[in-house]
């Protein structure tokens, strides 16, 4: 019989108050969740927002802060999973919205703006030479897989392990029993070797390689160049379109992740801020392949979507990449970002803790273990019960965050909001440093 270590039943000791005094500081958010469940399963229409035991109910949100049911109020350092990057009301955005509500909503037809916000995208992503837009970034992913299994005349497709591109391509862990029903074939992040394995008996039947530049859910896991300029070559061997997934990563750099990496994919996939805050998603990228969608073509692939074009995303999301989020703005958001990931990273070692903070730019994730993290079976080896006291920890101190680990920054963001993230974790650091043994 297996012996507990003793920094773990301490762990977990821990652990159990915290969430107790997580349940006495929440009661009317977790009055709202037992309401809710009589309604949805688990009370949820969202599965990455549950957090056990109950999650918080926010319900405002101002700039850079959150405030909840019970009347707290924290430093959003979540930014609605990336998809928050303007913080919350931002003037702009709101004029933007306000104009075409003045406008009329569902013309069902055409609109001023599409075009206008179709050509921004054009113009900042380099590999976008033509675009269709959607409304998630699980739909975009789905018509650019969709197009390539088409194109190519081919059925599998190259994902990876840890991969996440919606909610009909989950690659975490085991996976999941609702993805598309698509031919794929699973390789290992970050290891090109082991790809060209998995792949070799299907080199005939590889229709496209979907990949996330970073993976942002399984912990913001950065690709290596060497590897995405490898995925470049085995498309190119093979006639296989490679796919960018920039869902995320698309804020990491004015054009993208492709842009730093200088390697340009056939078709890339975009969504989360891009919209302004809407729900949004697109897919755009060579020519010759968009224009398979072009409806005066009489072979012209189906594409439909009530609301791909709905007004209130094509104004929010034109303003947003125009007037906000400039090449300028992208760039010293992310440089800011970095500088907090090193203050982070230079805390943890100061103090000696098997913990370090990942990520690029303005993305972050924390990982309670001090090896290399190149891909989901490295991040795996955290302590999972240390970085859940880790989020109770700063929820209580007042620091909105994913308790999976993940932080993103808006633009809202000022040096104080990055202090006090820093002056939380130190405190942690501090009162928690005997439980890493």
């Amino acid at each position: 019989m297996n012996t507990p270590h003793p920094a773990n039943i301490d762990i977990r000791a821990a652990l159990a108050e915290a969430e107790e005094r997580y349940r006495e500081r929440n009661p009317l958010s977790l009055a709202q969740h037992r309401e809710a469940c009589t309604a949805m399963p688990g009370g949820n229409t969202r599965s990455a927002i549950h957090v056990d035991p109950f999650p918080l109910t926010i319900v405002r949100g101002e700039g850079a802060r959150l405030w909840d049911l019970d009347g707290h109020e924290y430093v959003d350092f979540l930014s609605e999973f990336t998809a928050g990057i303007y913080g919350h009301s931002h003037p702009a955005i709101r004029s933007a919205i306000q104009g075409a509500l003045d406008e009329g909503l569902n013309f069902g037809a055409r609109n001023t703006i599409e075009a206008r916000f179709a050509a921004a995208i054009c113009e900042r992503f380099p590999s976008i030479e033509l675009v269709r837009f959607t409304n998630s970034g699980t739909e975009a992913n789905l018509m650019a897989v969709s197009a390539a299994r088409a194109i190519t005349g081919r059925p599998k497709i190259l994902v990876f392990t840890g991969g996440y591109h919606g909610g009909v391509f989950y690659f975490r862990g085991h996976g999941s029993p609702l993805n598309a029903p698509f031919e794929f074939l699973l390789g290992r992040y970050n290891d090109f070797a082991a790809v060209e394995t998995v792949v070799r008996p299907h080199r005939e039947a590889l229709a496209a390689i979907l990949v996330e530049p970073m993976q942002g859910t399984t912990g913001c896991i950065p690709a290596e160049r060497s590897f995405l300029t490898g995925l470049r070559a085995l498309a190119n061997e093979t006639g296989a379109l490679l796919i960018f997934d920039e869902v995320m990563t698309s804020r990491l750099a004015p054009g993208g992740l492709q842009e730093v990496h200088g390697v340009l994919p056939d078709l890339t996939t975009l969504g989360k801020y891009v919209g302004g805050g809407m729900s949004f998603g697109a897919f755009g990228g060579r020519a010759d392949l968009m224009e398979r969608f072009d409806p005066r073509r009489p072979d012209a692939f189906q594409h439909a979507g009530t609301f791909n074009n709905n007004v209130l995303t094509m104004r929010a999301g034109l303003v947003g990449l125009t007037q906000i989020y400039t090449p300028e703005r992208a760039s010293a958001l992310n440089a800011s970002g970095d500088d907090l990931r090193g203050r982070l990273n230079d805390l943890v070692r100061r103090h000696g803790l098997a913990m370090r903070f990942t990520g690029l730019g303005s993305m972050l994730a924390v990982h309670m273990t001090d090896a290399a993290i190149g891909c989901q079976e490295d991040a795996e080896k955290g302590n999972a019960e240390l970085r859940d006291l880790f989020y109770f920890d700063l929820i209580g101190r007042g620091i909105w965050f994913a308790k999976r680990g993940m932080f993103a920054m808006s633009t809202a963001l000022g040096e104080d909001d990055a202090d006090k993230l820093v002056e939380a974790v130190e405190e942690f650091a501090q009162t928690r440093a005997r439980l890493f043994g």
